[in-house]
């Protein structure tokens, strides 16, 4: 085979559309792939050369966009959107800051982990999401209501009325059920490769199991065993339908 078909053939199968980046995805010079294309064929240890240094360049490639940090310990500022009572993190409307739109903006376009923190920068609360962007699920989260996140209170008048001392008017503390929007200060928030985003999250969960309202212990290899759990599925026997003779 010519040097060049098979440069051509790998450029055609991956989708790349220039020399520069196949010498990119090869994990060689574009000087070096120049110098292939004028040879007439390329020796088995060229070949083999390659096929090495290209598991390399993907190698370093994978490890440089698997986590990609989009913000963190940013201030939340809950703002009231509709008539439901759902908060939001940050203002979005008019009177939303160019950067919280082009945060949003970023969020909505991506998927991976999120934390959420007290006002002592703290962690809360450690979530993930593969099916829907990250905006969409950091709110989930923060207007969920969660059986760990009860703390023990008194109720206080909220309207405008006269203030009585507890001596006077006693009141009984009672537990009340809050939501992320009523703990949480600053959020962070992360892109990360779909496969490893399971266990990444596993590794949060698993190593602050004490300090995180997450009630469900996370599993390593979550998405593995997924994949083996469907290949070692049995496949249903179709049964024929039995034919009656007719007389």
């Amino acid at each position: 085979m010519k040097a060049s078909e098979l440069l051509d053939a790998i450029k055609n199968k991956v989708g790349i559309s220039t020399d520069q980046k196949l010498a990119a995805y090869l994990g060689m010079t574009q000087p070096a792939l120049v110098a292939w294309r004028s040879q007439k064929t390329l020796s088995p240890l060229q070949i083999t050369n390659a096929i090495v240094k290209a598991k390399a360049a993907s190698k370093k490639e994978a490890h440089h966009l698997a986590i990609k940090p989009i913000v963190e310990f940013f201030p939340i500022s809950t703002v009231e959107v509709g008539n439901a009572g759902k908060m939001e993190i940050f203002e979005t409307g008019k009177e939303a800051r160019q950067h919280e739109n082009g945060l949003k903006k970023v969020l909505e376009n991506s998927k991976g982990l999120y934390i959420f923190y007290d006002t002592r920068g703290k962690a809360l609360y450690a979530g993930q999401t593969k099916k829907q962007n990250l905006w969409k699920e950091l709110h989930n989260a923060f207007n969920r209501t969660r059986s760990a996140q009860v703390i023990t209170l008194v109720r206080h008048p909220v309207n405008d009325t006269t203030f009585n001392p507890a001596v006077e008017k006693n009141k009984q503390p009672h537990d009340k059920n809050l939501k992320l929007h009523d703990l949480a200060a600053y959020f962070s928030a992360y892109e990360v490769a779909d496969g490893m985003i399971d266990d990444l999250e596993a590794l949060l969960v698993r190593v602050f199991p004490n300090d995180l309202l997450n009630s469900k212990m996370e599993k390593f290899g979550k998405a593995s065993n997924k994949k083996k759990a469907s290949v070692s599925k049995p496949a249903k026997k179709q049964t024929r339908p039995v034919k009656r003779k007719t007389k």
